[in-house]
């Protein structure tokens, strides 16, 4: 926690999906490029290409803190709107997600280790009316071993891509700065929770990341 997816038919409906993506999909140029002419906030991006060998089976990573979860002022921790509802959407696809998020170092040796204190952590002060889905996240819960992995580092992104098989990877995160830094790494990223767009990137394009790219 920072702090804490007939032919003809069938054709028309990908190539719409398809405009879809290129219009919520950010990229480095969209995030830290200055406005240009012409150019404005909705304006159309796409998706970096594929590396070489890289497969289908997308898997979302997510920032925590203020992206999954909101730490109000007394302390207590909870979804923020929307976030629980999509989790399940992407389990109900089959679609891994995982966490990468900023925890001090001392939490532990290994991810495991510091994965555990920080759903202690976050337990402690829960109080929404469901539990935060850890069992969703597995073992994809990666966290800095130093102080120089923490993000924006690109440290825990190259970890996340190395452990995701070759399989395409989507970042969402609330921060301008990670989705560039992420984008930079070859991830698919969305900077949630921007007016006028989805909160996150809808479950159906993530789906279609796995068949457009596999």
């Amino acid at each position: 926690m920072n702090g804490f997816a007939s032919n003809g038919s069938t054709r028309t409906g990908l190539a719409m999906s398809a405009a879809l993506v290129s219009a919520l999909l950010c990229t480095p140029a969209a995030v830290a490029a200055p406005v240009k002419a012409g150019v404005g906030p909705g304006t159309a991006v796409t998706a970096p290409a594929p590396t070489h060998g890289e497969r289908a089976c997308p898997v979302v990573y997510f920032d925590l803190g203020e992206t999954l979860v909101h730490t109000a002022d007394d302390g207590s921790t909870a979804y923020l709107s929307g976030a629980a509802s999509y989790l399940r959407t992407l389990r109900a696809r089959h679609i891994r997600v995982g966490l990468i998020t900023n925890v001090p170092p001392s939490w532990g040796a290994t991810d495991a280790e510091r994965a555990a204190r920080l759903r202690t952590e976050v337990d402690a002060t829960w109080r929404g009316p469901a539990a935060f889905a850890w069992a969703d996240f597995g073992d994809r819960i990666l966290t800095p071993r130093t102080e120089a992995e923490r993000k924006p580092s690109p440290a825990l992104w190259q970890r996340a891509k190395q452990a995701s098989a070759g399989c395409r990877v989507v970042y969402q995160a609330e921060t301008a700065q990670e989705v560039s830094v992420a984008s930079s790494l070859g991830f698919v990223s969305y900077q949630v929770g921007r007016p006028h767009r989805p909160v996150f990137l809808p479950a159906g394009l993530v789906g279609l990341l796995g068949r457009r790219f596999g």
